[in-house]
């Protein structure tokens, strides 16, 4: 399973998977599971959300996209997130 990757679309109050809040992912690596957020800056910082969200612990929803839908999402962040520098 290394290599292999799962995409989550963070999904708040009054938001869909088609108007996210933020975006996480699961990396299957050598060594075990690394759950990661995606940050302003577009690079993945290691985050909770996944863990939280299977055990019922975070607010927000999670809802699996492909890794096309992931690649879509990330460049409408880009345009939504872009301040102008």
């Amino acid at each position: 399973m290394p290599d292999e990757v799962s995409y989550y679309a963070i999904v708040g109050a009054g938001r869909s998977a088609r108007a996210p809040s933020g975006m996480a992912r699961r990396r299957y690596t050598e060594d075990g599971p690394m759950d990661e957020a995606l940050r302003r800056d577009f690079t993945w910082e290691p985050d909770a959300a996944i863990v939280e969200w299977e055990y019922g612990q975070v607010g927000a929803d999670l809802v699996e996209i492909s890794p096309a839908q992931a690649d879509q999402l990330i460049a409408r962040f880009r345009v939504r997130w872009d301040t102008g520098a």
